[in-house]
Protein backbone atom coordinates (compact mmCIF):
# COMPACT_ATOMS: atom_id res chain seq x y z
CA UNK A 1 0.00 0.00 0.00
CA UNK A 2 1.52 3.58 -1.11
CA UNK A 3 2.16 6.19 1.65
CA UNK A 4 -0.57 8.12 -0.37
CA UNK A 5 -3.38 5.64 0.10
CA UNK A 6 -2.51 4.99 3.53
CA UNK A 7 -2.64 8.81 4.64
CA UNK A 8 -6.26 8.97 2.42
CA UNK A 9 -7.13 6.01 4.30
CA UNK A 10 -7.12 7.87 7.79
CA UNK A 11 -8.60 11.00 6.54
CA UNK A 12 -12.12 12.39 7.33
CA UNK A 13 -13.42 14.85 5.51
CA UNK A 14 -16.66 16.31 6.77
CA UNK A 15 -19.18 19.50 6.38
CA UNK A 16 -21.17 20.72 9.45
CA UNK A 17 -24.72 21.36 7.87
CA UNK A 18 -27.92 22.86 9.82
CA UNK A 19 -30.61 25.35 9.80
CA UNK A 20 -29.46 29.28 11.14
CA UNK A 21 -28.95 29.27 15.05
CA UNK A 22 -28.91 25.50 15.31
CA UNK A 23 -25.56 25.38 16.76
CA UNK A 24 -23.21 24.33 14.18
CA UNK A 25 -20.58 27.26 15.01
CA UNK A 26 -20.55 26.12 18.56
CA UNK A 27 -20.32 22.28 17.83
CA UNK A 28 -17.30 22.81 15.45
CA UNK A 29 -15.47 25.28 18.55
CA UNK A 30 -16.85 21.77 20.87
CA UNK A 31 -15.02 19.14 18.38
CA UNK A 32 -11.40 21.43 17.76
CA UNK A 33 -12.02 21.24 22.03
CA UNK A 34 -12.16 17.51 22.23
CA UNK A 35 -9.05 17.10 19.40
CA UNK A 36 -7.05 19.65 22.34
CA UNK A 37 -7.00 22.44 19.25
CA UNK A 38 -7.63 24.98 21.13
CA UNK A 39 -7.86 25.07 25.66
CA UNK A 40 -11.28 26.63 25.94
CA UNK A 41 -14.34 26.42 23.76
CA UNK A 42 -16.25 30.07 22.73
CA UNK A 43 -19.90 30.18 21.73
CA UNK A 44 -21.41 32.48 19.28
CA UNK A 45 -24.08 34.21 21.53
CA UNK A 46 -21.14 34.42 24.27
CA UNK A 47 -22.29 34.48 28.05
CA UNK A 48 -20.35 37.21 29.91
CA UNK A 49 -16.54 36.08 30.23
CA UNK A 50 -17.10 33.60 27.43
CA UNK A 51 -15.32 33.87 23.73
CA UNK A 52 -17.04 34.16 20.42
CA UNK A 53 -16.11 31.38 18.49
CA UNK A 54 -12.62 31.02 16.95
CA UNK A 55 -14.10 30.45 13.48
CA UNK A 56 -16.65 33.46 13.23
CA UNK A 57 -13.87 36.15 12.92
CA UNK A 58 -15.02 38.04 10.39
CA UNK A 59 -16.65 41.63 12.42
CA UNK A 60 -20.52 41.08 10.48
CA UNK A 61 -20.19 37.39 12.19
CA UNK A 62 -19.56 38.53 15.47
CA UNK A 63 -22.00 41.11 15.33
CA UNK A 64 -25.06 39.12 14.03
CA UNK A 65 -24.02 35.20 15.77
CA UNK A 66 -24.20 34.00 12.52
CA UNK A 67 -21.39 32.38 10.32
CA UNK A 68 -21.25 34.49 6.97
CA UNK A 69 -18.50 32.15 4.88
CA UNK A 70 -17.14 28.74 5.68
CA UNK A 71 -14.15 28.14 7.56
CA UNK A 72 -12.16 24.97 7.18
CA UNK A 73 -10.41 23.47 9.81
CA UNK A 74 -8.09 20.10 10.07
CA UNK A 75 -6.84 18.37 13.69
CA UNK A 76 -5.55 14.69 14.41
CA UNK A 77 -7.86 12.71 17.17
CA UNK A 78 -7.67 9.00 18.17
CA UNK A 79 -10.84 7.54 19.24
CA UNK A 80 -9.91 5.60 23.08
CA UNK A 81 -9.72 2.02 21.58
CA UNK A 82 -7.86 3.39 18.64
CA UNK A 83 -4.69 1.75 17.57
CA UNK A 84 -2.11 2.91 15.15
CA UNK A 85 -2.06 6.51 13.40
CA UNK A 86 -4.65 8.45 14.80
CA UNK A 87 -6.93 9.86 11.85
CA UNK A 88 -6.99 13.30 10.43
CA UNK A 89 -10.24 15.44 10.19
CA UNK A 90 -11.34 17.73 7.48
CA UNK A 91 -13.87 19.94 9.15
CA UNK A 92 -15.54 22.24 7.24
CA UNK A 93 -18.11 24.62 9.01
CA UNK A 94 -20.86 26.00 6.62
CA UNK A 95 -22.89 29.43 6.75
CA UNK A 96 -26.35 28.39 7.92
CA UNK A 97 -28.12 31.47 6.80
CA UNK A 98 -30.26 30.82 3.36
CA UNK A 99 -28.88 33.87 2.06
CA UNK A 100 -25.69 32.07 1.95
CA UNK A 101 -26.66 28.98 1.05
CA UNK A 102 -24.60 28.74 -2.37
CA UNK A 103 -21.23 28.56 -0.50
CA UNK A 104 -22.93 25.95 1.78
CA UNK A 105 -23.70 24.24 -1.40
CA UNK A 106 -19.95 24.44 -2.56
CA UNK A 107 -18.46 23.25 0.06
CA UNK A 108 -21.23 19.81 -0.41
CA UNK A 109 -19.28 19.27 -3.21
CA UNK A 110 -15.45 19.18 -1.34
CA UNK A 111 -16.58 17.00 1.41
CA UNK A 112 -16.93 12.74 1.71
CA UNK A 113 -19.81 13.09 4.47
CA UNK A 114 -22.27 15.54 6.22
CA UNK A 115 -23.25 16.06 9.82
CA UNK A 116 -26.72 17.42 9.91
CA UNK A 117 -27.45 19.16 12.87
CA UNK A 118 -31.13 19.39 14.58
CA UNK A 119 -32.32 21.78 16.84
CA UNK A 120 -33.95 19.63 19.77
CA UNK A 121 -36.93 22.00 19.93
CA UNK A 122 -37.46 23.13 16.79
CA UNK A 123 -36.88 19.52 14.59
CA UNK A 124 -35.98 20.05 10.52
CA UNK A 125 -36.53 23.54 9.36
CA UNK A 126 -36.49 24.86 5.74
CA UNK A 127 -32.66 25.28 5.39
CA UNK A 128 -31.72 21.84 6.95
CA UNK A 129 -34.27 20.67 4.19
CA UNK A 130 -33.07 21.85 1.23
CA UNK A 131 -29.58 21.28 2.59
CA UNK A 132 -30.45 17.83 3.20
CA UNK A 133 -31.43 17.27 -0.54
CA UNK A 134 -28.54 18.17 -1.67
CA UNK A 135 -26.64 15.69 0.12
CA UNK A 136 -29.51 12.97 -0.81
CA UNK A 137 -28.60 13.95 -4.51
CA UNK A 138 -25.11 13.99 -4.43
CA UNK A 139 -25.01 10.77 -2.60
CA UNK A 140 -23.49 12.22 0.09
CA UNK A 141 -23.70 10.25 3.75
CA UNK A 142 -25.22 11.99 6.82
CA UNK A 143 -24.90 11.92 10.47
CA UNK A 144 -27.51 12.97 12.02
CA UNK A 145 -26.99 15.12 15.39
CA UNK A 146 -30.06 16.44 17.67
CA UNK A 147 -28.19 19.83 19.26
CA UNK A 148 -29.52 21.23 22.63
CA UNK A 149 -30.96 18.28 24.22
CA UNK A 150 -30.05 20.29 27.23
CA UNK A 151 -32.91 22.34 26.93
CA UNK A 152 -36.41 21.61 26.92
CA UNK A 153 -37.11 20.50 23.68
CA UNK A 154 -39.45 17.57 21.93
CA UNK A 155 -39.63 13.61 22.55
CA UNK A 156 -36.92 11.70 20.64
CA UNK A 157 -39.30 9.24 19.07
CA UNK A 158 -41.23 12.35 17.70
CA UNK A 159 -38.18 13.81 15.90
CA UNK A 160 -37.07 10.42 14.31
CA UNK A 161 -40.52 10.33 13.26
CA UNK A 162 -39.80 13.56 11.30
CA UNK A 163 -36.54 12.44 9.91
CA UNK A 164 -38.25 9.47 8.07
CA UNK A 165 -41.46 11.32 7.24
CA UNK A 166 -39.82 14.41 5.36
CA UNK A 167 -36.84 13.40 4.08
CA UNK A 168 -37.28 9.82 3.74
CA UNK A 169 -34.17 8.55 5.77
CA UNK A 170 -34.06 6.36 8.54
CA UNK A 171 -32.16 7.58 11.54
CA UNK A 172 -30.51 4.53 13.29
CA UNK A 173 -29.37 5.40 16.88
CA UNK A 174 -26.14 5.19 17.69
CA UNK A 175 -26.02 6.84 21.06
CA UNK A 176 -29.62 7.68 22.60
CA UNK A 177 -30.20 10.22 25.47
CA UNK A 178 -30.75 9.28 28.90
CA UNK A 179 -33.53 11.83 30.70
CA UNK A 180 -35.96 13.97 28.55
CA UNK A 181 -34.74 17.42 26.37
CA UNK A 182 -33.93 19.69 29.05
CA UNK A 183 -32.66 16.96 31.59
CA UNK A 184 -29.93 15.52 29.43
CA UNK A 185 -27.90 12.92 31.72
CA UNK A 186 -25.69 10.70 29.51
CA UNK A 187 -25.96 8.74 26.48
CA UNK A 188 -27.18 4.75 26.26
CA UNK A 189 -24.80 3.34 23.63
CA UNK A 190 -26.78 1.17 20.80
CA UNK A 191 -24.15 -1.57 19.64
CA UNK A 192 -24.63 -3.29 15.48
CA UNK A 193 -27.58 -6.00 16.88
CA UNK A 194 -29.67 -2.92 18.41
CA UNK A 195 -29.08 -4.00 22.19
CA UNK A 196 -28.24 -1.18 24.43
CA UNK A 197 -25.02 -2.24 25.77
CA UNK A 198 -23.30 0.61 27.53
CA UNK A 199 -24.09 3.80 29.55
CA UNK A 200 -21.94 7.07 29.72
CA UNK A 201 -22.84 9.70 31.98
CA UNK A 202 -21.91 13.35 31.72
CA UNK A 203 -21.01 15.89 34.14
CA UNK A 204 -21.29 19.35 34.04
CA UNK A 205 -18.37 21.61 34.02
CA UNK A 206 -18.31 25.53 34.86
CA UNK A 207 -19.75 27.50 32.10
CA UNK A 208 -19.26 24.39 29.37
CA UNK A 209 -15.90 25.61 27.69
CA UNK A 210 -14.28 22.61 28.85
CA UNK A 211 -14.47 19.17 28.07
CA UNK A 212 -17.54 17.37 30.41
CA UNK A 213 -15.95 14.26 32.50
CA UNK A 214 -17.69 11.03 31.71
CA UNK A 215 -18.27 8.18 33.95
CA UNK A 216 -19.04 4.82 32.50
CA UNK A 217 -21.67 2.03 33.60
CA UNK A 218 -22.87 -1.42 32.78
CA UNK A 219 -26.29 -1.66 31.64
CA UNK A 220 -27.07 -2.66 35.20
CA UNK A 221 -25.63 -0.12 37.23
CA UNK A 222 -26.96 2.68 34.96
CA UNK A 223 -30.84 0.95 36.02
CA UNK A 224 -29.50 1.50 39.63
CA UNK A 225 -28.40 4.80 38.94
CA UNK A 226 -31.01 6.50 36.70
CA UNK A 227 -33.78 4.25 37.52
CA UNK A 228 -36.62 4.75 35.39
CA UNK A 229 -35.10 7.18 33.09
CA UNK A 230 -32.58 4.35 31.96
CA UNK A 231 -35.26 2.15 31.48
CA UNK A 232 -37.74 4.30 29.37
CA UNK A 233 -34.06 4.64 26.66
CA UNK A 234 -33.67 1.54 26.41
CA UNK A 235 -37.24 0.87 25.62
CA UNK A 236 -36.69 3.59 22.68
CA UNK A 237 -33.95 2.05 21.52
CA UNK A 238 -35.34 -1.31 21.24
CA UNK A 239 -38.13 -0.17 19.89
CA UNK A 240 -36.25 1.46 17.08
CA UNK A 241 -34.06 -1.55 16.37
CA UNK A 242 -37.11 -3.77 16.26
CA UNK A 243 -38.42 -1.60 13.21
CA UNK A 244 -35.18 -2.83 11.43
CA UNK A 245 -33.55 0.53 13.05
CA UNK A 246 -30.26 -0.81 12.63
CA UNK A 247 -27.10 0.86 11.14
CA UNK A 248 -25.71 -0.75 8.25
CA UNK A 249 -22.74 0.52 6.66
CA UNK A 250 -23.66 -0.01 3.04
CA UNK A 251 -27.07 1.72 3.42
CA UNK A 252 -25.48 4.33 5.48
CA UNK A 253 -23.00 5.03 2.25
CA UNK A 254 -25.85 4.89 -0.23
CA UNK A 255 -27.86 8.28 1.96
CA UNK A 256 -31.07 5.38 2.65
CA UNK A 257 -30.19 5.26 6.25
CA UNK A 258 -28.27 8.14 8.58
CA UNK A 259 -26.73 7.48 12.07
CA UNK A 260 -28.23 9.72 14.88
CA UNK A 261 -26.58 11.31 18.07
CA UNK A 262 -27.59 13.27 20.51
CA UNK A 263 -26.00 15.90 22.27
CA UNK A 264 -25.06 19.16 23.36
CA UNK A 265 -22.50 21.20 21.60
CA UNK A 266 -23.26 23.99 24.47
CA UNK A 267 -21.95 22.04 27.54
CA UNK A 268 -19.63 19.34 25.19
CA UNK A 269 -21.80 16.45 26.00
CA UNK A 270 -21.81 13.67 23.13
CA UNK A 271 -18.54 15.76 21.00
CA UNK A 272 -16.41 13.04 21.29
CA UNK A 273 -19.36 10.35 20.72
CA UNK A 274 -19.78 12.30 17.56
CA UNK A 275 -15.59 12.18 16.78
CA UNK A 276 -15.79 8.52 16.89
CA UNK A 277 -18.30 8.24 14.64
CA UNK A 278 -17.32 10.07 12.10
CA UNK A 279 -13.76 8.08 12.41
CA UNK A 280 -15.59 4.78 12.30
CA UNK A 281 -18.07 5.08 9.97
CA UNK A 282 -17.46 7.90 7.63
CA UNK A 283 -16.06 7.72 4.11
CA UNK A 284 -12.42 7.81 3.37
CA UNK A 285 -11.53 9.95 0.01
CA UNK A 286 -11.69 8.12 -3.24
CA UNK A 287 -10.56 8.90 -6.49
CA UNK A 288 -13.11 10.94 -8.81
CA UNK A 289 -14.56 10.91 -12.35
CA UNK A 290 -13.72 13.73 -14.54
CA UNK A 291 -15.46 15.94 -16.51
CA UNK A 292 -16.97 14.18 -19.14
CA UNK A 293 -18.01 17.23 -21.34
CA UNK A 294 -14.46 18.38 -21.01
CA UNK A 295 -12.81 15.24 -21.78
CA UNK A 296 -14.84 15.13 -24.85
CA UNK A 297 -13.82 18.86 -26.06
CA UNK A 298 -10.29 18.26 -24.96
CA UNK A 299 -7.70 17.88 -28.00
CA UNK A 300 -4.58 16.63 -25.73
CA UNK A 301 -4.52 13.14 -23.55
CA UNK A 302 -6.71 13.68 -20.50
CA UNK A 303 -7.69 11.49 -17.25
CA UNK A 304 -11.19 10.38 -17.67
CA UNK A 305 -10.69 9.63 -13.88
CA UNK A 306 -8.23 10.30 -11.25
CA UNK A 307 -7.31 7.39 -8.92
CA UNK A 308 -6.17 8.13 -5.48
CA UNK A 309 -2.45 6.98 -6.10
CA UNK A 310 -2.29 9.08 -9.00
CA UNK A 311 -0.17 12.24 -9.72
CA UNK A 312 -1.81 15.34 -7.87
CA UNK A 313 -5.35 17.01 -8.74
CA UNK A 314 -7.32 19.04 -6.37
CA UNK A 315 -10.53 21.09 -7.13
CA UNK A 316 -11.13 24.61 -5.80
CA UNK A 317 -14.37 25.41 -4.59
CA UNK A 318 -14.31 28.60 -2.48
CA UNK A 319 -12.52 31.80 -2.92
CA UNK A 320 -12.13 34.29 -0.20
CA UNK A 321 -10.48 37.85 -0.16
CA UNK A 322 -9.58 39.98 2.80
CA UNK A 323 -8.80 37.85 5.42
CA UNK A 324 -6.08 39.31 6.94
CA UNK A 325 -6.30 43.40 6.63
CA UNK A 326 -2.52 44.11 6.30
CA UNK A 327 -2.41 41.82 3.52
CA UNK A 328 -4.26 41.89 0.23
CA UNK A 329 -4.19 38.16 -0.36
CA UNK A 330 -6.84 36.13 -1.74
CA UNK A 331 -7.00 32.45 -0.40
CA UNK A 332 -8.46 29.38 -2.71
CA UNK A 333 -9.62 27.17 -0.45
CA UNK A 334 -8.77 23.53 -2.53
CA UNK A 335 -9.36 19.85 -2.01
CA UNK A 336 -6.85 17.16 -2.68
CA UNK A 337 -7.97 14.93 -4.83
CA UNK A 338 -5.79 12.57 -5.88
CA UNK A 339 -1.67 12.01 -5.24
CA UNK A 340 0.06 14.13 -3.00
CA UNK A 341 0.92 17.97 -2.47
CA UNK A 342 3.80 19.24 -1.57
CA UNK A 343 4.60 23.09 -0.77
CA UNK A 344 6.06 24.89 -3.90
CA UNK A 345 5.51 22.16 -6.49
CA UNK A 346 4.24 23.83 -9.76
CA UNK A 347 0.81 22.87 -10.88
CA UNK A 348 -1.20 23.57 -14.16
CA UNK A 349 -4.47 25.64 -13.69
CA UNK A 350 -6.87 23.24 -15.86
CA UNK A 351 -9.43 25.97 -17.26
CA UNK A 352 -6.71 28.35 -18.42
CA UNK A 353 -3.22 26.10 -19.11
CA UNK A 354 -1.37 28.29 -16.81
CA UNK A 355 1.43 26.51 -14.67
CA UNK A 356 2.24 28.48 -11.13
CA UNK A 357 3.96 27.64 -8.34
CA UNK A 358 2.41 27.04 -4.80
CA UNK A 359 4.60 28.56 -2.21
CA UNK A 360 1.91 29.43 -0.12
CA UNK A 361 -0.36 26.94 1.26
CA UNK A 362 -2.08 27.38 4.34
CA UNK A 363 -4.10 25.40 6.67
CA UNK A 364 -7.03 27.97 7.52
CA UNK A 365 -9.15 28.00 10.97
CA UNK A 366 -10.30 31.14 11.81
CA UNK A 367 -7.65 33.58 11.55
CA UNK A 368 -4.93 31.49 12.65
CA UNK A 369 -3.04 30.24 9.48
CA UNK A 370 -0.51 27.81 9.55
CA UNK A 371 1.94 26.55 6.86
CA UNK A 372 1.53 23.15 4.70
CA UNK A 373 4.53 21.19 3.55
CA UNK A 374 2.45 18.10 2.70
CA UNK A 375 -1.15 17.49 1.97
CA UNK A 376 -2.97 14.29 1.10
CA UNK A 377 -6.47 12.95 -0.74
CA UNK A 378 -8.99 14.63 1.49
CA UNK A 379 -7.39 17.27 3.04
CA UNK A 380 -8.18 20.80 2.75
CA UNK A 381 -5.88 23.56 2.05
CA UNK A 382 -5.97 27.32 1.22
CA UNK A 383 -3.47 29.01 -1.55
CA UNK A 384 -2.34 32.60 -1.05
CA UNK A 385 -2.75 34.91 -4.26
CA UNK A 386 -4.04 32.76 -6.39
CA UNK A 387 -6.01 35.17 -7.90
CA UNK A 388 -6.62 33.27 -10.97
CA UNK A 389 -8.48 30.55 -9.30
CA UNK A 390 -12.30 30.36 -9.15
CA UNK A 391 -14.91 28.06 -7.26
CA UNK A 392 -14.89 24.86 -9.11
CA UNK A 393 -11.55 25.44 -10.57
CA UNK A 394 -9.19 22.14 -11.07
CA UNK A 395 -5.47 22.53 -10.35
CA UNK A 396 -3.23 19.61 -11.29
CA UNK A 397 0.11 17.74 -11.41
CA UNK A 398 1.39 15.35 -14.43
CA UNK A 399 -1.47 14.02 -16.68
CA UNK A 400 -4.30 16.49 -17.43
CA UNK A 401 -7.50 16.42 -15.53
CA UNK A 402 -10.79 18.55 -15.11
CA UNK A 403 -13.24 17.57 -13.01
CA UNK A 404 -16.91 18.91 -13.22
CA UNK A 405 -17.99 22.23 -12.31
CA UNK A 406 -19.13 24.20 -9.30
CA UNK A 407 -23.13 24.16 -9.07
CA UNK A 408 -24.36 27.52 -9.90
CA UNK A 409 -27.36 28.66 -8.25
CA UNK A 410 -30.21 30.54 -9.51
CA UNK A 411 -30.49 34.42 -8.12
CA UNK A 412 -33.74 35.69 -7.47
CA UNK A 413 -32.26 39.20 -6.14
CA UNK A 414 -31.13 41.63 -8.14
CA UNK A 415 -29.48 45.00 -7.69
CA UNK A 416 -27.80 47.80 -9.34
CA UNK A 417 -23.74 48.84 -7.52
CA UNK A 418 -21.87 51.98 -7.78
CA UNK A 419 -19.44 53.66 -5.91
CA UNK A 420 -20.36 56.91 -4.03
CA UNK A 421 -17.70 58.94 -5.51
CA UNK A 422 -16.46 58.69 -8.57
CA UNK A 423 -12.77 59.34 -7.77
CA UNK A 424 -12.84 55.55 -6.35
CA UNK A 425 -13.49 53.96 -9.73
CA UNK A 426 -10.30 52.20 -9.16
CA UNK A 427 -10.64 50.66 -6.35
CA UNK A 428 -14.25 49.61 -7.06
CA UNK A 429 -13.58 48.00 -10.24
CA UNK A 430 -10.91 45.98 -8.67
CA UNK A 431 -12.89 45.08 -5.55
CA UNK A 432 -15.81 44.10 -8.27
CA UNK A 433 -13.37 41.76 -9.78
CA UNK A 434 -12.38 40.37 -6.47
CA UNK A 435 -15.34 39.41 -5.01
CA UNK A 436 -17.00 38.46 -8.00
CA UNK A 437 -14.45 35.67 -8.59
CA UNK A 438 -14.93 35.13 -4.89
CA UNK A 439 -18.39 34.31 -5.40
CA UNK A 440 -19.82 36.21 -3.20
CA UNK A 441 -22.66 37.44 -5.45
CA UNK A 442 -22.79 36.71 -9.32
CA UNK A 443 -21.96 40.11 -11.68
CA UNK A 444 -24.20 40.38 -14.49
CA UNK A 445 -22.96 42.98 -16.74
CA UNK A 446 -24.32 44.72 -20.32
CA UNK A 447 -23.97 47.84 -22.52
CA UNK A 448 -26.42 49.92 -21.61
CA UNK A 449 -25.90 50.01 -18.22
CA UNK A 450 -21.97 50.61 -18.68
CA UNK A 451 -19.27 49.34 -16.09
CA UNK A 452 -19.71 51.94 -13.67
CA UNK A 453 -23.31 50.75 -12.40
CA UNK A 454 -22.97 46.54 -13.10
CA UNK A 455 -25.70 44.08 -11.44
CA UNK A 456 -25.49 42.02 -8.14
CA UNK A 457 -27.63 39.22 -8.72
CA UNK A 458 -27.80 36.76 -5.42
CA UNK A 459 -29.99 34.07 -4.00
CA UNK A 460 -30.70 36.06 -0.77
CA UNK A 461 -30.66 39.85 0.38
CA UNK A 462 -28.07 40.08 2.87
CA UNK A 463 -24.83 38.82 -0.14
CA UNK A 464 -25.59 42.71 -1.18
CA UNK A 465 -24.81 43.70 2.81
CA UNK A 466 -21.92 41.08 2.69
CA UNK A 467 -20.48 42.60 -0.60
CA UNK A 468 -21.12 46.52 0.40
CA UNK A 469 -19.57 46.55 4.05
CA UNK A 470 -16.98 44.24 2.20
CA UNK A 471 -16.53 46.85 -0.21
CA UNK A 472 -16.27 49.34 2.17
CA UNK A 473 -14.06 47.80 4.53
CA UNK A 474 -11.64 46.15 2.79
CA UNK A 475 -11.13 48.06 -0.32
CA UNK A 476 -12.68 51.47 1.07
CA UNK A 477 -15.22 52.78 -1.42
CA UNK A 478 -18.42 53.36 -0.61
CA UNK A 479 -21.26 51.64 -2.50
CA UNK A 480 -24.75 52.55 -3.23
CA UNK A 481 -27.01 49.94 -4.39
CA UNK A 482 -30.79 50.34 -6.45
CA UNK A 483 -33.07 47.77 -6.59
CA UNK A 484 -34.14 47.20 -10.68
CA UNK A 485 -37.66 46.02 -11.62
CA UNK A 486 -36.47 41.93 -12.56
CA UNK A 487 -36.78 38.97 -9.73
CA UNK A 488 -36.33 35.76 -12.63
CA UNK A 489 -33.10 34.86 -14.46
CA UNK A 490 -32.77 32.42 -17.16
CA UNK A 491 -29.69 31.12 -19.16
CA UNK A 492 -30.27 32.16 -22.94
CA UNK A 493 -28.03 31.76 -25.94
CA UNK A 494 -26.14 34.17 -28.63
CA UNK A 495 -29.34 33.14 -31.38
CA UNK A 496 -31.76 34.18 -29.03
CA UNK A 497 -30.25 37.14 -26.95
CA UNK A 498 -31.07 39.95 -29.59
CA UNK A 499 -35.19 38.64 -29.80
CA UNK A 500 -35.48 38.42 -26.14
CA UNK A 501 -33.72 42.00 -25.54
CA UNK A 502 -36.59 43.57 -27.85
CA UNK A 503 -39.54 42.30 -25.62
CA UNK A 504 -40.75 44.65 -22.78
CA UNK A 505 -39.93 44.03 -19.44
CA UNK A 506 -36.61 41.48 -20.24
CA UNK A 507 -32.94 42.25 -20.16
CA UNK A 508 -29.97 40.68 -21.50
CA UNK A 509 -26.83 40.32 -19.27
CA UNK A 510 -23.39 38.86 -19.61
CA UNK A 511 -22.31 37.39 -16.65
CA UNK A 512 -18.18 36.95 -15.54
CA UNK A 513 -17.88 33.51 -17.15
CA UNK A 514 -19.12 34.42 -20.29
CA UNK A 515 -22.98 33.11 -20.00
CA UNK A 516 -25.66 35.21 -21.63
CA UNK A 517 -28.55 35.95 -18.36
CA UNK A 518 -31.79 36.97 -19.58
CA UNK A 519 -33.55 38.73 -16.79
CA UNK A 520 -37.84 38.96 -16.38
CA UNK A 521 -39.83 41.23 -14.12
CA UNK A 522 -41.34 38.48 -12.88
CA UNK A 523 -42.71 34.19 -13.57
CA UNK A 524 -45.67 35.81 -15.61
CA UNK A 525 -43.69 38.02 -17.49
CA UNK A 526 -41.54 34.55 -18.28
CA UNK A 527 -44.60 32.60 -18.98
CA UNK A 528 -45.93 34.92 -21.39
CA UNK A 529 -42.49 35.27 -23.54
CA UNK A 530 -42.18 31.29 -23.71
CA UNK A 531 -45.51 30.77 -25.34
CA UNK A 532 -45.03 33.70 -27.59
CA UNK A 533 -41.97 32.58 -28.33
CA UNK A 534 -41.17 28.80 -27.50
CA UNK A 535 -38.27 29.00 -29.93
CA UNK A 536 -36.12 30.96 -27.97
CA UNK A 537 -33.65 29.14 -25.07
CA UNK A 538 -34.42 29.88 -21.87
CA UNK A 539 -32.69 27.65 -19.19
CA UNK A 540 -33.28 27.39 -15.59
CA UNK A 541 -30.29 27.98 -13.48
CA UNK A 542 -30.76 25.59 -10.89
CA UNK A 543 -28.02 23.46 -9.68
CA UNK A 544 -26.95 20.15 -10.77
Amino acid sequence: MTATLAEAARRRTFAVIAHPDAGKSTLTEALALHAHMISEAGAVHGKAGRKSTVSDWMEMEKERGISVASSALQFEYAPESHEGEPFVINLVDTPGHADFSEDTYRVLSAVDAAVMLIDAAKGLEPQTLKLFRVCKARGLPIVTVINKWDRIGREPLELVDEIVTEIDLQPTPLYWPVGDAGDFRGLARVNGDGEVDHYVHFVRTAGGSTIAPEEHFSPAEAAEKEGEEWETAVEEAELLAADGAVHDQALFEQCVTSPIIFASAMLNFGVHQILDTLCAIAPAPEGREADPAAVEASTSAMDANRPLDSDFSGVVFKVQAGMDRNHRDTLAFMRVVSGEFDRGMQVTHAQSGRSFSTKYALTVFGRSRDTVETAYPGDIIGLVNAGALAPGDTIYAGKKVQFPPMPQFAPEHFRTLRAKSLGKYKQFRKGLDQLDAEGVVQILRNDTRGDAAPVMAAVGPMQFEVMQARMELEYNVETVTEAIPYSVARRTDEASAPELGRQRGVEIFTRSDGELIALFGDKWKLAFVEKEHPELTMEPLVAD
